[in-house]
């Protein structure tokens, strides 16, 4: 048997590594990482490297279904988009345009084609109503990009810190968030070279036991804790004052908001010792070049937003930005970033510019539409009420908050259709299920990652990488299968609508939507090099070059100048606002509610949210190779707490909160804090399925309200550090 090799982008998560798979006899048998990769260096993970299995999975899709009275049938995917189509006019003839709504869950961006031809449909449609994963999983990054700006030339990068500070994220896990491209690696080198590492986190992650200094603390006090460190960067004199009175405003303001948050009152809630405090702002304030990364921890505990930005303007007292004649290297191959200039952009507002919802005041903000209100958008009766929902790339039933709620959602709409590879616990409520063309079987390329850069310092890439990859795998015999971006077109057709493609190109969408493509319906659907030539067009490096050197689908370093960063102009009107009347007002309502809330007695467990390395939120749990290393769902549990509530390793547990409870299998776990339960999201079945804690285990977004202690701006409710109590299971 002949041995070839071929060169793949990973689909399992948004890291996006280079990928060698081995074919024998046509047929994939082993998927690992490729050395000579100038970016991910031979890195795989686990899921990665599940991926050829997925294809021949039994429970892989290999038509489209539609449900019958007897269950689903197979159906021809062209059909149900014509069929879809005609629901759809009726429904917005009779409901109006919004009435239509699309959720883009995490996979619905792995896919960039898949992601603008949705958009544009919901355009083309007229309809406002798109929702994502965004609102519910981090949306205090773009809240904060609004309110303290963007410091247009970037910060520095692992290669350059000595410092970082990560709260509430686990990158060397979540492939996210803090040291780029294969993290292991990076962080290995930045420690190697001296670079002095703090965690603020419940857990004693795989991240925090590479940490010099690990704060273990109590979940959702993150604003807490950085608002003490600032305060004592501020009063021992640690901050850049030259950098603070040319490029910032709000400084007095923040100095007068922090100083509630003292070591000694912050210690007593926080769960973490005053010398702990006082010594994380004395390391990080002795750094010269660093950066702070903030995960779904914070973001999903209360106070994400306010969590966020701390967490910038930290950086922004501190001067941890570039400066002016220094060199930017990761200046852009399949995506442009920021001019290269040493500037602030100005604040701007977080909200008030969009769609205004129904329900509890809510609105369009720069993380999206808040998708924690759509299941109250879908019951509330009424003019605007949502009657159709196409999901992309997610599964609202185990990924959004209030389950139950949820699920009264998706059995109230006139249409309800999933493009999943799989029939998921959101697909088997649907009235359509689109099966797609999977991993090996798509065109892509490494833009998604990339834009992923302008996330923060340790996300995307560190210099001018790009990699481009074209289908190794043919669809499975007897298949029928489309790539989402052809249904939509197909629809649309239908309707007679032509779809306008905005560019990906472009961090700014009024530059995005500048560059435009039309695609008339009543021509041939465009080829696959078409449209990724239109979805990236104005790219620095044109896809359709690119696609000239071989080189390019093993992944490289393109030959870009890095860019100098230039001085501001002289009448710049731009800063960076450390004092945001928004976010100040948060902190002083912080701080007349420090300490616990009234229902602590009853639930005095927090559960808390994380990831697993060998699985992504709800995707592909069938995995034989995820069930050998991991059977059950698990709820990590101190064994301190374990022996208190009389339960042994391995035992059944059930976990309550105000809202619902859920049964999961216990683990002993010394890494998590006294007093909190870490639980992974995505698992469970559905609230009219009976309860399986062996095997699918229990939702956590079960265990939320999606009404009660909200975020006013991005509506996302807590999803983490949840008040919950624990019993052993009888």
């Amino acid at each position: 048997m002949s041995l070839e090799q071929k060169h793949v982008i990973c689909r399992a998560c948004h890291a996006q590594c280079g990928l060698i798979v081995d074919f024998k006899d046509g047929k994939p048998v082993a998927t690992h990482g490729n050395k000579d990769n100038p970016a991910y260096a031979g890195f795989s993970c686990s899921k990665g490297r599940d991926l050829q299995n997925y294809h021949s999975y039994p429970s892989r899709l290999k038509h489209s279904l539609k449900k019958s009275s007897g269950g689903y049938d197979d159906y021809e995917w062209k059909t149900a988009a014509k069929e879809m189509a005609k629901k759809i006019k009726l429904i917005i003839n009779e409901h109006g345009p919004d009435s239509v709504a699309l959720y883009i869950g995490t996979f619905g961006y792995n896919t960039f084609p898949s992601h603008a031809f949705a958009l544009a449909f919901m355009k083309a449609i007229k309809s406002q109503m798109i929702f994502t994963s965004v609102t519910i999983d981090q949306p205090g990054k773009a809240i904060t990009a609004a309110l303290h700006g963007i410091w247009l030339a970037g910060g520095y990068r692992h290669k350059e810190w000595d410092g970082l500070l990560i709260m509430g994220s686990n990158p060397l896990v979540s492939m996210l968030g803090g040291v780029g491209a294969n993290p292991a690696k990076n962080l290995h080198e930045a420690k190697k070279r001296g670079m002095k590492l703090i965690v603020i986190d419940p857990r004693v992650t795989e991240t925090a036991k590479q940490a010099d200094l690990h704060l273990q603390c109590n979940p959702g006090y993150d604003g807490e804790i950085l608002a003490c460190i600032i305060r004592t960067i501020i009063q021992e004199d640690y901050h850049d004052k030259d950098f603070i009175k040319k490029e910032t405003k709000g400084f007095s303001d923040l100095v007068e908001a922090v100083q509630p948050f003292t070591p000694k009152k912050v210690s007593e809630f926080a769960g973490v010792t005053e010398e702990e405090l006082v010594e994380a702002a004395r390391l990080y304030g002795s750094f010269k070049k660093a950066d702070i990364s903030l995960g779904t921890g914070p973001n999903m505990s209360g106070a994400g937003n306010l969590s966020e930005y701390l967490g910038k303007v930290i950086m922004s007292l501190m001067g941890h930005w570039r400066r002016e004649g220094e060199l930017k290297e990761n200046v852009g191959v399949f995506v442009n970033g920021f001019p290269p200039i040493a500037a602030g952009s100005g604040s701007t507002p977080a909200t008030g510019f969009g769609k205004k919802l129904r329900v509890r005041d809510l609105e369009e903000s720069t993380a999206g539409l808040p998708t924690g209100a759509l299941a109250d958008e879908i019951l509330t009766p009424g003019k605007g009420q949502v009657k159709a929902l196409l999901v992309l790339g997610g599964n609202p039933m185990l990924a959004w908050p209030d389950q139950i709620k949820t699920f009264k959602a998706m059995k109230k709409l006139e249409l309800l259709a999933c493009f999943d590879p799989r029939k998921t616990k959101t697909g088997i409520l649907s009235d359509y299920i689109i099966a797609p063309k999977i991993h090996y079987e798509r065109y892509s390329t490494s833009a998604p990652n990339e834009l992923l850069g302008n996330f923060g310092n340790g996300w995307g890439y560190e210099d001018t990488y790009g990699q481009i990859c074209d289908p190794i795998l043919d669809v499975p015999e007897g298949s029928n299968l489309c790539e989402e971006q052809e249904f939509f077109y197909e629809m649309a057709k239908e309707l007679g609508l032509n779809l306008t493609i905005n560019s990906m190109a472009f961090v700014d969408p009024n530059v995005a939507s500048q560059n435009q493509t039309i695609i008339k319906t009543d021509e041939p659907f465009p080829d696959p090099i078409s449209i990724w030539e239109a979805i990236l067009k104005g790219s620095p490096v044109s896809y359709v070059e690119a696609r000239k050197d071989p080189d390019s689908f093993k992944g490289k370093r393109f030959d870009r100048k890095p860019d100098i960063i230039q001085k501001k102009p002289d009448d710049w009107p731009g800063y960076l606002n450390i004092g945001h009347p928004i976010m100040i007002s948060k902190l002083k309502e912080i701080s007349l509610k420090f300490g616990g809330s009234p229902i602590a007695d009853a639930f005095p467990f927090r559960l808390i949210s994380r990831r697993l390395k060998d699985a992504l939120n709800s995707a592909w749990h069938e995995s034989s190779s995820l069930k050998k290393r991991l059977p059950h769902h698990p709820a990590y549990i101190n064994p301190s707490d374990m022996l208190k509530v009389g339960i042994n390793d391995g035992d059944l547990v059930e976990i309550t909160s105000e809202r619902s409870s859920i049964k999961c299998k216990s683990y002993s776990a010394v890494d998590v804090k006294v007093g909190c339960l870490a639980v992974p999201h995505g698992w469970g079945t559905n609230p009219d399925e009976e309860d399986d804690p062996i095997n699918s285990g229990g939702n956590t977004g079960r265990l939320s309200f999606n009404d009660k202690n909200f975020d006013p701006i991005t509506g996302i409710p807590i999803m983490s550090a949840i008040p919950v109590k624990l019993s052993k299971l009888n």
